[in-house]
C-alpha cells in the first residue's frame, strides 16, 4: 500500500485535472465513496442518524457530497459547518436543495450543540481540514473536536482526522481519537506513523478514479498482507535442504550466549535449509542443547576472547553459504570487534549478502568513516541507540522522524538499514522505504532482535534480494508478535516463542489469510 504525503497528494490531484479530470468530478466521486464506507460499516443507511463535520475546503465539500448520498439513501442527516460556505458552491446548494438541516456552529455553542445531538447519533463524519490541517486547532474546530471525546457512536473522518498531521504523524491535543480514516485515493505517510496511526484507527484506503500510473513514482509503502504474500519465497515441493539456502552465523559470546540460538532459531523458522553457528566452544555448547538442527564452524579462541586468525577462518567456510549474519551477542572484546571489521572489508565477501546486526554494529560505530571501508552488500539491524552511534545523532532526533532518519542513513551508507521499533522503518539506497504496520509492546523484550536478524538472514538465503528479505523479515516478526498478543496480551512474550510464530504467519500468507 502506498503512503503519500499531502504534496505528493495534491501533485497526484494536479496531474489528474491536467489529465482531463475536473475538480467537481473528483469531488463527487470521492463523496460517493465516502457515502457508500459509512453505509458498509453501519449495516445500511435507512434510518440511521449521521452528523457531518463540515469545512471550509475542499475536504469539506467531499462531506457535503457524502451527505447528499446519505440523504438520497435514507439516513437522517445533519450538517454542522465549522467554516462558511458560499452560496455558489452547488454541493452546498445541493444538500439545502434537499431540505438537510444544516447547522453553523461557533467556539461558543459547539460543546453544547455536539454534545447534545450525540446522544442520538450512530456516526460522526469528520469533514473539517483534511489533509490541510498544519497549524494548532483552535476556536471552533478544537472545541467541536473536543466534544467528540466522549461519543459513544463512530467516528469517520475523511482523508486525515482533523488534528493528525498527514506527513508526520504528529497529533493536535485537541484530536479524537478516530474509529476510521477513509483515505482518499492513497493513505497518507502521517496515518501510517505514531502517534498519528493511533489516532486515525483503522484506515480504509477508497478508490476515487485516479489512474494508478500518477502514483507510479511513490516510493514508500506500507508492509500490507498482500505486500507481504507476493514477496514470500516458494516452496518446491522437489527440493532438498540446498535449494533453501544456507546461513552463516557469527553470533554469541559468553555474556550472551542465547542469542546465537535466537538467530539460527529465526533463519530456521524463515525456511533456510541449513544454518551453520561460527562460535566458540561454550556458544557451540549452548545452542547444540536448544536446536539439534543447527551444524557448527568451531573459532580459533585466545584465551577469553576469539583468536586473531578467526576470520580467516570464517572466510574460508564463507564460500559454502548463501548469506552471512554476524554480530548477534558478539560481544565487545577486541577479538570481536577485529573480527567483525576483518570480515566487512575483505574483498572477498563483495559477493556474499550480510545482515550485520547488534555488536557489529557497535563494533562498525567504533571506526571513523566506517561506511565507507564496507566491502559488503548488507542490511544493517540497528536500533535507535545503535543507530545514534553509527550516525552521530542522538536518539531523540532519530525517533522524532524516523522515516526520513532511515531513508537518508540508507542512502549515504548504500546500504539496506532497517530501524527497529513500533513501527520499524526499513530504508533502501535508492530511497525506497517500507513501513511495518505493527506496534507491539509484547515484542520490547530481549532478544525478539536476534530472532528478527536470523529471519531475515533465512529469507535472504532463500533468494529474496536484500530491501524486499528486510521488509518481509520485519512483516512475519511482527505478524508473529501480533499471534502472541492476541491470546496472551503485551507483556510476558519470549523470544524464543517468536520463531513458530514466523512459521504460523508465513503459512497464514500462503494460505491467503
Amino acid at each position: 500500500m502506498k503512503l503519500v504525503t499531502a504534496g505528493q497528494m495534491r501533485a497526484i490531484e494536479a496531474a489528474a485535472f491536467a489529465s482531463g479530470v475536473t475538480q467537481p468530478d473528483l469531488m463527487e466521486t470521492a463523496g460517493r465513496a465516502v457515502a457508500q464506507a459509512v453505509r458498509d460499516r453501519l449495516g445500511g443507511a435507512r434510518a440511521q442518524r449521521i452528523l457531518l463535520l463540515v469545512g471550509g475546503g475542499n475536504n469539506g465539500g467531499d462531506g457535503l457530497v457524502a451527505a447528499r448520498y446519505l440523504h438520497d439513501e435514507g439516513a437522517d442527516v445533519r450538517v454542522y459547518l465549522l467554516a462558511p460556505r458560499s452560496d455558489s458552491d452547488a454541493n452546498y446548494a445541493a444538500v439545502q436543495h434537499r431540505d438537510i438541516e444544516v447547522v453553523s456552529l461557533t467556539a461558543e455553542d459547539a460543546a453544547r450543540t455536539i454534545a447534545q445531538d450525540l446522544v442520538r447519533t450512530d456516526a460522526v463524519i469528520d469533514a473539517i481540514l483534511g489533509i490541510g490541517a498544519a497549524r494548532p486547532l483552535e476556536g471552533v474546530v478544537a472545541a467541536t473536536m473536543d466534544a467528540l471525546a466522549h461519543r459513544r457512536c463512530l467516528l469517520f473522518a475523511v482523508d486525515t482526522p482533523t488534528g493528525v498531521n498527514a506527513d508526520t504523524g504528529e497529533v493536535d491535543p485537541h484530536a479524537a481519537m478516530t474509529d476510521v480514516t477513509l483515505a482518499l485515493g492513497y493513505s497518507k505517510l502521517g496515518l501510517n506513523l505514531l502517534p498519528g496511526s493511533a489516532a486515525a484507527g483503522e484506515v480504509e484506503v477508497l478508490d476515487i478514479g485516479l489512474d494508478p500510473l500518477l502514483g507510479a513514482d511513490i516510493d514508500v509503502e506500507m508492509a500490507t498482507a498482500d505486500w507481504a504474500r507476493q514477496v514470500l519465497p516458494e516452496r518446491p515441493l522437489v527440493s532438498n535442504k540446498g535449494t533453501f539456502g544456507r546461513v552463516l552465523v557469527v553470533a554469541g559470546s559468553e555474556n550472551y550466549v542465547g542469542a546465537a540460538t535466537l538467530s539460527c532459531l529465526g533463519a530456521l523458522r524463515a525456511g533456510a535449509g541449513l544454518v551453520t553457528v561460527a562460535s566458540r566452544s561454550m556458544v557451540r555448547t549452548a545452542v547444540a542443547a536448544q536446536l539439534p538442527e543447527v551444524t557448527f564452524l568451531p573459532l580459533p579462541e585466545d584465551g577469553n576472547d576469539i583468536a586473531a586468525n578467526a576470520g580467516d577462518v570464517v572466510l574460508q567456510a564463507l564460500p559454502a553459504y548463501d548469506v552471512l549474519l554476524i554480530g548477534p551477542g558478539l560481544g565487545q572484546s577486541p577479538g570481536a570487534q577485529a573480527l567483525v571489521r576483518g570480515l566487512l572489508t575483505a574483498p572477498v565477501i563483495a559477493d556474499v549478502p550480510v545482515v550485520a546486526d547488534a555488536d557489529a554494529l557497535n563494533a562498525l560505530a567504533k571506526v571513523p568513516g566506517w561506511h565507507e571501508h564496507l566491502t559488503c552488500r548488507a542490511v544493517l539491524t540497528p536500533h535507535p541507540g545503535e543507530l545514534s552511534r553509527l550516525a552521530h545523532s542522538t536518539i531523540r532526533d532519530i525517533q522524532g522522524d524516523r522515516l526520513d532518519t532511515a531513508r537518508d542513513c540508507a542512502s549515504s551508507w548504500g546500504q539496506v538499514l532497517v530501524l527497529k521499533g513500533a513501527q520499524t522503518v526499513v530504508a533502501d539506497r535508492t530511497g525506497a522505504a517500507l513501513i511495518s504496520p505493527f506496534a507491539n509492546a509484547a515484542l520490547a523484550t530481549a532478544g525478539t532482535g536476534d530472532v528478527l536478524a536470523g529471519c531475515i538472514a533465512g529469507l535472504q538465503a532463500q533468494g529474496v534480494e536484500p530491501f524486499l528479505a528486510a521488509g518481509l523479515g520485519v512483516y512475519l516478526h511482527g505478524a508473529s508478535g501480533e499471534l502472541y498478543a492476541d491470546d496472551f496480551g503485551p507483556s510476558g512474550l519470549l523470544a524464543s516463542e517468536l520463531g513458530a510464530g514466523i512459521a504460523m504467519a508465513a503459512a497464514s500468507l500462503r494460505r491467503g489469510e
